[in-house]
């Protein structure tokens, strides 16, 4: 097994360079008639947006704020896996796999990692801390190159049981996600559960079908209102992305701000921002996330997920994840499956938390609630190791 091999993110100056002259170039199309953001990102907001791109926007800043924790590069099943691997600061830190989704990145976890490594920094209690292991998904970001095998959720989650059992020999770990992330983290409790003390989700990945309310009660029934919404208003990324992704990488992969554009919409959306994405997220979060996408031309890659999901089974079988599970529902998170729902794939659910505040992009908005229900559900599982 190949050893990993310390990573540094520096971006050349020439390809900095190649993205300040598109967005001077930058084509915008007219604002469809009605209320900003009703047909998509909104003109005027992609037009500041950019504006602050090309003039004050720091992408070494942003840099900076990954390489101040220890990165890692190594091959794995085929590929090269990228990996923060922070050590947590504690008598006996447990191992915690905390795994990204679409259309995020490592970005995503810099607040919330030293809440989770160091809890005694933030009034907590040292025997809380955490070792993290936070890869790039296989495809996504600094975990992709042109021209390599795209992986399903399955193979996902096998590639991470393998960075954490045989590459950084950690016989049993934790493990934490939303969005892909929580599939990811949801198979390994299938897949691989010998090596898991248990998982925490802040997204449930149980099948998006009515056919699971079997109790009619008043919170399935609003829970399936909510899916045909989003069924019919909300899901139209996913049929494109899982249909025709090579399609839509060719603009995406060659315009920044069609980038931003397909991006921030979906910031906006999925977060708990009351419409003002700047409420949850500065321009510099967006933009870090957005930049990563660009610079490692990896869009069209990430897309591919949902392509083998919509052209294969569900990666979890109903009943099929049998570890401890906690959740933490956050009240904008895009679906929101009654607890009876979940039960028919996960079957030993051991704590489910309503969270005051926060969405779909939860270890970012709101780091230090998720950080504390991540703790509160691990604390009694850390004997099983």
């Amino acid at each position: 097994m190949a050893k990993p091999v310390p990573f540094t993110l520096r971006v050349d100056d020439d390809a900095i360079a190649d993205l300040q002259d598109r967005l001077a170039r930058t084509r915008f199309p007219d604002q469809a008639p009605g209320a900003p953001w009703a047909y998509g990102s909104d003109v005027g907001y992609l037009r500041d947006l950019v504006e602050y791109w090309k003039n004050a926007f720091d992408w070494r800043a942003q840099e900076a704020r990954l390489n101040a924790f220890a990165q890692f590069k190594v091959p794995l099943d085929g590929i090269d896996v990228h990996f923060l691997h922070v050590e947590g600061k504690g008598p006996a830190p447990l191992p915690l796999l905390l795994s990204h989704g679409w259309p995020g990145s490592v970005f995503e976890f810099v607040d919330i990692l030293p809440r989770l490594t160091d809890p005694a920094r933030f009034g907590g209690d040292p025997r809380d801390a955490f070792t993290v292991v936070a890869p790039s998904l296989p495809g996504y970001g600094l975990s992709f190159s042109p021209g390599q095998e795209r992986f399903a959720i399955e193979r996902v989650a096998d590639c991470f049981a393998a960075l954490m059992t045989d590459v950084l020999g950690y016989a049993r770990f934790a493990a934490q996600g939303g969005d892909w992330g929580a599939f990811v983290t949801s198979r390994l409790g299938h897949a691989h559960a010998n090596k898991l003390v248990g998982i925490h989700l802040n997204l449930l990945t149980v099948p998006r079908d009515p056919k699971l309310l079997a109790t009619g009660s008043a919170e399935e029934q609003a829970y399936l209102a909510e899916l045909k919404t989003w069924l019919d208003e909300e899901s139209g990324y996913q049929w494109i992305q899982g249909t025709r992704p090579q399609t839509l990488a060719f603009g995406l992969t060659d315009s920044p701000v069609g980038l931003a554009a397909w991006i921030v919409e979906k910031f906006r959306a999925w977060s708990d921002c009351g419409g003002d994405v700047e409420r949850a997220f500065t321009k510099d979060e967006l933009l870090a996330d957005i930049s990563l996408y660009w610079f490692t031309g990896a869009i069209g890659s990430s897309f591919w997920p949902y392509y083998a999901r919509r052209h294969g089974p569900w990666p979890i079988p109903q009943r099929g994840v049998e570890v401890p599970m906690g959740y933490a529902e956050f009240p904008r998170e895009i679906l929101h499956p009654p607890r009876s729902v979940a039960e028919t794939m996960y079957t030993d659910i051991r704590r489910w938390t309503r969270m005051p505040a926060g969405g779909h992009f939860a270890a970012m908005e709101e780091p230090e609630a998720l950080a504390r229900e991540i703790v509160e559900f691990f604390r009694p599982l850390r004997g099983a190791r």
